[in-house]
């Protein structure tokens, strides 16, 4: 998509999913984009429990997409509650639908393998951390907005296949949301979430924690994540 990375108002990248990153620069306009009110987590409640009991690993890629999109939607209906209660509830969503090991490892590209065990499990946590902070910052109201699947793929290649996904906002043009997903033992996941079809959220966290691996190596990267999660969760999360 961390990422994902996994994700940025309005952009999902923010996942990346990335505030702090050069997408999130542009947060404030990208809020608007993804517009996402404390009485709906009550409405919401229901929708919560069915979404993370629904655990069941299925053959087809659109599936985890269905899911997430459901997680992501309830959690826009429960926006003004505390940050804490939609993070906890939104996090094991994002962590099965997403592979944010493999995100992580190719946001940081050659240098993942030089890593010690160590700082790859600091790391490893901190972006979880922020990951799944950017989504709560960033789906946060609801003003009518749906999300659309298409139920054709297409080759991602090396047995990747991109699932089309749309949010569709009530006065504004959809934001087209593609996932490149690929199968695990554990099923199909995310392991790039592209923005208007073509925009990486892996390149560009690429680009950003490159820049930060060269001036302060893994603890520096680890240290940002840390306190961009902290800014977005009011230090909630962290």
């Amino acid at each position: 998509m961390t990422g994902y990375d996994i994700a940025q108002k309005g952009c999902a990248q923010k996942g990346c999913a990335q505030k702090g990153c050069a997408q999130e620069r542009t947060q404030s306009g990208r809020r608007g984009v993804l517009a996402l009110g404390a009485s709906a987590l009550l409405a919401a409640g229901a929708p919560w429990r069915r979404v993370m009991a629904d655990t069941t690993v299925s053959s087809a890629p659109t599936a985890p997409i269905q899911h997430l999109n459901g997680a992501l939607l309830a959690a826009m209906k429960a926006g003004g509650t505390p940050f804490a209660a939609r993070y906890n509830a939104l996090a094991p969503v994002l962590e099965r639908t997403f592979d944010l090991q493999t995100i992580l490892a190719r946001s940081v590209g050659l240098t993942w393998s030089t890593i010690q065990p160590a700082q790859k499990t600091a790391l490893s946590n901190a972006f979880v951390r922020y990951t799944v902070s950017s989504y709560v910052s960033n789906f946060d109201s609801f003003n009518g907005q749906s999300f659309q699947v298409s139920p054709a793929v297409r080759s991602g290649g090396d047995g990747d296949v991109v699932v089309r996904s749309q949010l569709v906002r009530t006065n504004d043009s959809p934001v087209e949301l593609d996932y490149v997903m690929h199968q695990g033992a554990g099923g199909w996941q995310v392991v790039d979430v592209l923005m208007n079809g073509s925009i990486s959220r892996v390149a560009v966290q690429r680009s950003d924690f490159r820049a930060l691996l060269a001036s302060g190596g893994v603890p520096a990267l680890a240290a940002t994540l840390e306190h961009k999660t902290a800014n977005l969760s009011g230090g909630m999360v962290g």
